[in-house]
């Protein structure tokens, strides 16, 4: 997803997607707590300028940044 699209989070796929160590059992936990939860909406706010990282993406009523590897793991549903 782009800047300024929205979508609804469809779930979450974190395996295949290690960060460094982190495995994929960590990495849906953090995602959790950082409120990536089914049928959670959200809105790709920004995107860095080198490589586009990282994100902030709205999040229902907050704001959050993440990593763009990060971001690969959630699987999102586009708003129409």
């Amino acid at each position: 997803m782009g800047r300024g699209q929205r979508g609804i989070v469809a779930g979450l796929h974190p395996d295949g997607h290690e960060d460094h160590g982190v495995g994929a059992e960590e990495m849906e936990r953090r995602l959790l707590e950082m409120g990536f939860v089914e049928g959670a909406r959200l809105a790709v706010l920004m995107e860095g300028l080198i490589g586009r990282d990282p994100i902030a993406v709205s999040l229902d009523e907050m704001r959050v940044a993440l990593r763009r590897r990060e971001a690969r793991a959630v699987l999102v549903r586009r708003d129409r």
